[in-house]
């Protein structure tokens, strides 16, 4: 069993596009916010600020990064809405210890609660990632309003454990770039903020560029570099596309994994990877890379070879 196959680990508490389900938005500065899974945590309505919930979490791998703010004084401060989508929305979130230069940006993502519909295709996806009681076992499979709960809390837990490898691996000599997994904490996610952290503004999609050709066929090596490690991991993204794929300073940075795929455990394995394939596949060969550079049978074959499957 994966580390992805455990529910939502929780610590004592204080106190539209043709590819995917997302609504990409520009920032939206002082819109409410989702509710938080503690209501005790939710921002002052004055100030928009919450106590760091750091404590509170299970953390990213060591060593955190040198930017990030792990003090227990800091506070989160809410600054407006990234993106929303069906299933969770994300939040751009300043932590500052106060009276201090200590501060990052961070983007949260706050999977649905259970009155929300979830994945519409979770059946699929959460094929070979299963709890060990019987009891969620069969609420998750029964829909009921606990197990949406797990299955909410399934979706940020497989999330986190596959950024966190993805992070570690990409650290040594495999090239994947990921945002760096800050904390999960219930449903909800904290990640690297990935953008002008000056500004706020987040890196584009791949789907809003136009590069010319140099800068295209760039992209498609770092991507099929991308799909070979996550392949040699047992990973299928499950859900990839030219949507969620950033580029950040000329880097290919590959986000939203909350349906990461175990190509051996899931005997669906296989036919996600293939999709992930094709459809990145397709928006390359539509901006002018030669078809047999973007074969999606050769590529995809390649890649179950990776992954221990052929």
């Amino acid at each position: 069993m994966r580390d992805h196959d455990l529910p939502a680990l929780e610590r004592r508490s204080r106190g539209k596009s043709r590819f995917d389900d997302d609504e990409p938005q520009f920032l939206k500065r002082g819109r409410p916010t989702e509710p938080l899974a503690n209501p005790d945590s939710e921002p002052d309505p004055d100030t928009g600020e919450r106590w760091s919930s750091w404590d509170d979490a299970v953390h990213g791998p060591r060593p955190h990064p040198a930017w990030l703010v792990t003090e227990l004084a800091a506070k989160d401060t809410e600054l407006g809405v990234l993106k929303t989508g069906k299933e969770a929305d994300v939040h751009l979130v300043r932590r500052a210890v106060p009276d201090t230069d200590r501060s990052c940006l961070l983007a949260v993502k706050r999977y649905r609660d259970p009155e929300h519909r979830l994945f519409h295709r979770d059946a699929g996806y959460l094929e070979g990632r299963r709890v060990r009681r019987s009891r969620e076992n069969r609420a998750m499979a029964g829909r009921t309003a606990f197990g949406r709960q797990m299955i909410a809390g399934q979706w940020a837990a497989a999330e986190f454990a596959a950024l966190s490898r993805l992070w570690e691996i990409g650290a040594g000599h495999d090239r994947i770039a990921v945002p760096y997994p800050v904390q999960v904490r219930g449903t909800e996610l904290m990640l690297e903020f990935v953008g002008d952290a000056e500004s706020g503004e987040a890196a584009p999609r791949l789907a809003q560029l136009r590069p010319d050709p140099a800068e295209l066929r760039d992209l498609w090596a770092q991507l099929v570099e991308a799909l070979r490690v996550l392949a040699r991991a047992g990973y299928a993204h499950g859900d990839l596309s030219p949507y969620n794929l950033l580029v950040h300073r000329g880097r290919l940075v590959v986000i939203d994994l909350p349906q990461v795929v175990d190509v051996v455990a899931n005997p669906q394995g296989p036919e996600f990877l293939a999709r992930d394939v094709r459809v990145v596949g397709a928006w390359f060969a539509a901006r002018g890379l030669p078809a047999e550079q973007v074969d999606p049978g050769v590529l995809t074959g390649e890649l179950l070879r990776e992954a221990g499957l052929r």
